[in-house]
């Protein structure tokens, strides 16, 4: 799914969507506060016993990195027991998947397996991973979601677009949840599309209003306020509802921030790809992350997240705010650890 200019600003009368669940599927980053920095480099996720299992059988590399982070994130809000399964609404939470190259691999050895051999030769058990939504249709298997369910391919801005979209569902009531996952395979397919060696990298985050988090006892770690995204970055922070009397404690910049600091004060700034390699669908959802781990460590100041820049088509820009605390009850606390 693609969109050329999107705008979703703070509206009073809105629900408020929380972020309560974070899960990394990212080798070298044990937690999402390492991305705060500087990064361990070592420890974290491993991808060659974290991608093997019998569930994980016959899926794709970007699908199965997706898997691992929706269920650490799930975990995270509480929303699986002990058999990890889920124990949400599932016929109301939506899965986001936002992802530029994840099956790109897949889709490649389809069409060299036609060209040689026709289409007699393609596997049954492969071609469903030549699915644009395939990740997202895997996700929702495994825990039997039955909610909206789309991915989102838009370039650079592709992991911002995908949280307003999630956001976008649940202020709209189409949904009561939503898992976001960002996902980006190492390939050899991948790494030539981008030039440069590529990264294995997924992220997911759940989505909540708040009032639904409260009720369960679940702990807010970030607000999503504000998005837009436009033809460049003053347009985008000028529509997402960021201005200059705002105070901006972090921004996680991309090219979009570069050489812009007249047009935002930000007390610390961030690059992920400049430490991590690139992100592509997964360095918006992977900025949420950050975000979060920036407003629980005490911080001050709001978060600012962006993405794009005069060499791409649009600019994203996503406002993320701080939530007072949701103390939960000692049994409920003792559920969710």
């Amino acid at each position: 799914m693609s969109a050329t200019s999107t705008t979703h600003t703070r509206n009073p009368s809105a629900r408020e969507v929380v972020v309560t669940g974070i899960g990394l599927a990212l080798p070298g980053v044990a937690t999402y506060g390492d991305l705060l920095g500087p990064l361990p480099g070592k420890g974290g996720f491993d991808p060659a016993t974290g991608l093997s299992g019998r569930e994980l059988r016959h899926k794709d590399r970007a699908s199965r990195l997706a898997l691992r982070a929706a269920e650490f994130a799930l975990h995270d809000a509480g929303l699986t027991d002990a058999d990890a399964t889920f124990t949400g609404a599932a016929d109301s939470t939506a899965v986001v998947v936002s992802t530029n190259l994840g099956n790109a691999d897949s889709v490649c050895e389809a069409t060299d397996t036609i060209a040689r051999a026709g289409v007699m030769g393609l596997s049954p058990l492969g071609l469903p991973q030549t699915s644009s939504n395939v990740i997202a249709g895997w996700v929702a298997i495994r825990y039997r979601l039955r909610g909206p369910n789309l991915t989102v391919c838009n370039g650079v801005t592709s992991g911002l677009d995908a949280l307003s979209w999630a956001r976008n569902l649940i202020v709209a009531g189409r949904a009561e949840a939503a898992v976001v996952v960002g996902a980006e395979p190492a390939n050899g397919v991948v790494t030539k599309v981008l030039g440069e060696q590529s990264t294995d990298a997924a992220v997911a985050v759940v989505l909540e209003p708040v009032d639904a988090a409260a009720s369960r006892g679940a702990r807010p770690r970030a607000t999503i306020t504000g998005y837009a995204r436009a033809r460049n970055l003053a347009a985008a922070l000028a529509s997402a509802g960021v201005t200059e009397e705002q105070s901006v404690g972090l921004w996680l910049v991309d090219e979009a921030g570069a050489g812009a600091g007249h047009l935002l004060a930000a007390t610390r700034r961030i690059d992920l790809e400049s430490q991590l390699g690139p992100l592509s669908g997964a360095l918006g959802v992977l900025q949420c992350a950050a975000a979060a781990a920036h407003l629980e460590s005490g911080a001050t100041g709001n978060v600012l997240a962006t993405a794009g820049g005069p060499r791409h088509d649009a600019t994203g820009a996503l406002l993320l705010t701080p939530w007072p605390a949701i103390r939960p009850s000692t049994q409920e606390r003792g559920q969710h650890p």
